[in-house]
């Protein structure tokens, strides 16, 4: 097995962060968890995966590590919620304005607030499409705003959310949820049209967090909170093919990896789909 030195065990001539198009920023950061902690070893084991990933994306014809892939050092250590969101969203914007893609790894979900604020202030008509199994819109849990279960509540102080995958939630987020864009797990499930229908509640520039509890335990069980119900690869892959196809993506983030011992699959799904969505972006994409 490879050991990773940097996301897709790149040599210097592709990671190098002068001529690279894309910034892979790992934030090893679980201060939030309120169940099965070991999220902050999730950048880690990604990167650890991806060393051993082929670099040649069949679907699209394309290599997409030649845009270039730099991966920055890793934040984390003993800093507050707080802290740790302005980091990131400092280091996020100081990437932004050197025209650099970005893809946070996270870490559990309060990392996506720093870069969505980011991305909110530098970019206008932007929805934010997040992929996850809990709403996450409670004002504040656990006496913080920045609790992973508060990311989407954040966010809509910034922009319009679109919800995919949805099927956990607590009875005070119905408030403040707008159900119609809002696309539940059983209302996916054997249903043809729904990918369309999320397209047309995005605006032109698209900002996606991808929580990993949005898969079925089956195919991702090392998450914090695992849900029944969820979805399966193909059809995540079918979503972002297709809002890549029609919209601008200006940035990600995969986050609530919380990786086992024995099993590690789930942490080369999360690496091929970090890998995959860069090969949307960059070779479908409305660029």
């Amino acid at each position: 097995m490879k050991e990773a030195i940097n996301f897709g065990f790149l040599p210097e001539e592709h990671s190098n962060p002068d001529d690279a198009g894309i910034v892979i920023i790992p934030v090893a950061y679980d201060g939030t968890s309120t169940w099965l902690k070991g999220a902050d070893k999730g950048p880690a084991a990604i990167l650890e995966a991806s060393a051993n990933m082929e670099l040649y994306d069949i679907e699209t014809d394309s290599e997409v590590y030649k845009k270039g892939i730099f991966t920055e050092e890793t934040i984390g250590g003993e800093i507050s919620t707080k802290e740790m969101v302005e980091v990131v969203t400092e280091i996020t914007k100081y990437y932004l304005e050197k025209n650099k893609f970005t893809v946070i790894i996270g870490g559990e979900h309060s990392v996506s607030i720093g870069p969505i604020k980011a991305h909110a202030k530098q970019y206008e008509n932007l929805t934010v499409l997040q992929l996850d199994a809990h709403s996450d819109l409670r004002e504040e849990y656990n006496g913080s705003k920045f609790n992973h279960a508060c990311v989407m509540a954040r966010t809509k102080e910034l922009c319009p959310v679109v919800q995919v995958g949805i099927r956990s939630m607590d009875s005070s987020e119905k408030k403040s949820m707008d159900t119609s864009k809002v696309f539940f797990a059983k209302d996916i499930y054997n249903n043809t049209d729904w990918i369309k229908k999320v397209i047309s509640k995005l605006s032109d520039n698209v900002y996606i967090t991808i929580d990993l509890d949005v898969f079925d335990p089956s195919i991702m069980p090392s998450t914090g909170t695992p849900e029944p119900g969820g979805l399966f690869w193909y059809d995540v892959l079918a979503l972002l093919k297709a809002v890549a196809g029609k919209k601008n993506i200006v940035g990600f983030d995969v986050v609530e990896l919380c990786p086992g011992e024995e099993n590690k699959a789930p942490d080369f799904l999360a690496s091929k789909l970090i890998y995959k969505l860069l090969s949307y972006k960059f070779e479908l994409g409305n660029k």
